[in-house]
């Protein structure tokens, strides 16, 4: 009988690999969802869920995790219309999982305030969301995103 193949293999479909080796900006931006994600779900003040998991961190939470929850709290008004206005007929801000609205959140932020290249900001979102979220959701956001550069450059 074949040994079955370990995790991660090339017998398994790429969707369903989970990224093991992040880069520290990737660790940083998966921080950032989770901590967006949680004050989400439990309808939170982000500025105070990033305040206690600072405070209680073990690694601690990086600078560029607090960057990009402030940013999006900051401009979130702006950025959640961005989103709006880019969504497809009959999708709306409420009916996206809390996971591709928290990582759509942040790219947006990274494209319209961040210094990352707008290309690696919608990779790392449509990353996360292939790791954290439905099947369908790095399609989706990419979507989504492509939309918002593309309403970026008129």
């Amino acid at each position: 009988m074949p040994a079955a193949e370990p995790s991660g293999t090339a017998a398994q479909p790429e969707r369903d690999r989970v990224r093991t080796h992040l880069s520290t900006r990737s660790k940083a931006r998966k921080r950032a969802l989770d901590i967006l994600f949680e004050s989400d779900l439990r309808g939170t003040d982000p500025l105070q869920t990033l305040n206690v998991r600072t405070e209680l961190a073990e690694p601690p939470v990086r600078d560029y995790t607090a960057e990009l929850v402030r940013g999006v709290i900051e401009h979130e008004p702006a950025i959640d219309q961005r989103i709006v206005d880019s969504l497809a007929s009959g999708w709306s801000l409420e009916r996206m999982p809390r996971v591709d609205r928290a990582a759509a959140r942040i790219a947006v932020f990274e494209i319209d305030h961040g210094t990352v290249p707008d290309e690696v900001a919608v990779a790392e979102a449509v990353a996360l969301v292939g790791d954290l979220s439905t099947d369908e959701s790095p399609d989706f956001l990419n979507g989504l995103l492509g939309a918002v550069l593309r309403a970026k450059q008129t």
